[in-house]
């Protein structure tokens, strides 16, 4: 932003103190008193340059207010410089606000984001929310910002959980087909194989046995395992659906049964893959990598996550030639990372940037999330307990809260809160889920987001058919002295196509939902400040045109991070 102040303070600081690769940096300072944009590279270059930091900042002054697009400058601290930009510059560079309303065309290169990854046979639990939602708001965030990307739903239907199925199945399975169980069915039998395991421990060799033959295309096996796969694809659809999150692809772990024996092949070849205990293929690190030994096949021959993990590395790479993979998972699986992508560097493979995007726990107050113990917490069952608090809030706000349909609020409602909730913590903490906090409508939440929507498009249904999407005649505005909560919310306007790009490069949605909270603040002091509809003009155009865009912008926000806003609340 402000590309020509920037790049006229870079030229003539290079000039007056003959410094090389200088780069000048400009930051939105926190309080509007202290201008529209401000450097501190005066105390940057100041041992480079031989002077004092306030000297700079005051030579960069004298040749900043010669700028067009300057009205005020002036030397702050110790050597900061804080700029005020002329009204008709101000409202031009919203210009860039509109523009990043709107997805980016330019093709920036192409990314496969991994994420979800639910497990056959199993609902989602309240835990897959994390990688799913996290995931998805990446993919949309790339997406928006020119990217081509692969949204990738890496399913688990290989291995030997399913031969504890199989064999869970054959001893105590209904008679109906597979087709027609239900993901309950199948969890009942999940789970007490576990239960019968503890009494009997052969059913876990039993079960090693079955996976075996499956890998080995025992036929009857085919046909069950393609029977509970597309009763998984089938039911975790409905969830995925409420959550406005899509795959581009679902291949999962199956896929790489024929692909992984090249794999096993180069690695011993390479001497990288070297016989372990047992006749167990395993790769060992050096000393300075202190990572302990990575294995990459049983000594049955049976293969693991691992190997799968190295063939879908590998299939990934030459189809789709992406610059970037990126895995959601939590961070339990660090050291596993660590160890995979340690081999793809041993075996001297040359991948795309393969990236851990590493993501804390969930908890709820007294209560434990295992499959195993068939005490998990359903993400259905949390979603439906969202909506019914969500009408629990409706109902006690009925003066404030307006709505055509009440179901379909609580839904959106529902959902955004719980979604939000996760998406406005920093994805590397540990979070302790509170309802109160998720569905209140005056903090950092969706309903609060939300609300401030509906607020706006209230304005703009009252104010009539009058185009609003933009100031065509900015000469309008010559002259005109912003009110402080005018400068205010556009300065904080101005900071959404900052704020994409940051949440996109570092991965970080909740820098993103942070700043559409701030907005929200911003809009309703403005709001609560200033007389919109009954304002004189120009100023009243001026208004409903920030209304408009905060509109816009929240909207575009919140979708990002999958979240829908109502136009009526």
């Amino acid at each position: 932003m402000f590309e020509g102040i920037a790049e006229k303070a870079r030229k003539a600081l290079i000039a007056k103190y003959s410094l090389e690769n200088l780069v000048v940096e400009w930051r939105r300072p926190q309080e509007s008193a202290h201008g529209d944009i401000a450097t501190a590279v005066a105390l940057q270059i100041a041992k480079r340059a031989k002077k004092k930091p306030q000297e700079i900042a005051e030579a960069l002054c004298t040749e900043l207010k010669s700028a067009s697009d300057v009205a005020r400058v002036e030397v702050a601290g110790a050597g900061y410089v804080n700029v005020w930009l002329t009204t008709e510059a101000l409202l031009k560079e919203l210009d860039m606000t509109e523009a990043a309303c709107s997805p980016q065309k330019q093709k920036k290169g192409s990314i496969i984001v991994d994420y979800s990854q639910p497990n056959i046979a199993k609902p989602l639990g309240v835990h897959h929310i994390l990688s799913t939602v996290i995931g998805q708001s990446l993919c949309n965030l790339h997406r928006h910002l020119g990217y081509q990307v692969v949204s990738w739903n890496y399913i688990g239907d290989w291995g030997t959980q399913f031969g504890k199925l199989a064999v869970a199945w054959q001893k105590w399975g209904e008679s109906k087909p597979v087709r027609q169980c239900s993901l309950d069915d199948l969890l009942e039998l999940y789970v007490r194989f576990h239960a019968e395991a503890e009494k009997t421990p052969a059913l876990e060799k039993e079960a090693r046995a079955a996976f075996l033959k499956l890998e080995q295309g025992d036929s009857a096996l085919r046909v069950f395992w393609e029977g509970v796969v597309q009763v998984t694809k089938t039911s975790l659809k409905e969830i995925y659906d409420r959550l406005h999150v899509h795959f581009d692809i679902d291949i999962g772990e199956s896929f790489y049964e024929d692909k992984m024996e090249p794999i096993l092949e180069e690695g011993k070849k390479k001497n990288i893959f070297v016989q372990g205990e047992g006749g167990a293929l395993i790769v060992e690190f050096s000393e300075t990598q202190k990572l302990p030994p990575f294995l990459v096949q049983k000594g049955d021959g049976a293969t693991l996550y691992a190997t799968r993990d190295l063939a879908q590395i590998r299939y990934r790479s030459d189809t789709y030639k992406p610059e970037a993979i990126l895995y959601v998972v939590d961070r339990a699986q660090q050291l596993y990372f660590q160890q995979l992508f340690a081999t793809v560097e041993r075996l001297g493979w040359k991948p795309p940037q393969l990236e851990h995007v590493v993501f804390g726990r969930m908890r709820f107050a007294d209560q434990t999330m295992s499959t195993r113990k068939g005490t998990v917490l359903k993400l259905e069952h949390v979603l439906d307990e969202a909506v019914q608090r969500a009408k629990t809030v409706i109902a006690e706000h009925r003066d404030s809260i307006q709505t055509d349909d009440e179901s379909v609020l609580a839904e959106m409602m529902g959902t955004g809160a719980l979604v939000y909730g996760i998406l406005s913590q920093n994805r590397k903490m540990d979070l302790v889920f509170d309802w109160k906090n998720v569905l209140a409508l005056d903090g950092n939440s969706a309903p609060y987001l939300q609300y401030t929507h509906a607020r706006a498009c209230s304005i703009l249904r009252k104010a009539g058919p009058k185009d609003t999407s933009s100031l065509r005649n900015v000469d309008v505005f010559t002259g005109y002295v912003f009110t402080d909560h005018e400068r205010s919310l556009i300065g904080s306007l101005l900071q959404f196509a900052d704020a994409l790009e940051e949440a996109c490069v570092q991965r970080l949605p909740h820098t993103l939902a942070n700043y559409l909270y701030g907005l929200c603040q911003e809009f309703n002091s403005f709001y609560n400040s200033e007389p919109i509809l009954k304002a004189e003009e120009p100023q009243r155009t001026l208004r409903l045109f920030l209304t408009s865009l905060t509109a816009r912008v929240l909207k575009t926000g919140a979708e990002l991070l999958t979240l829908r806003v109502p136009d009526r609340m």
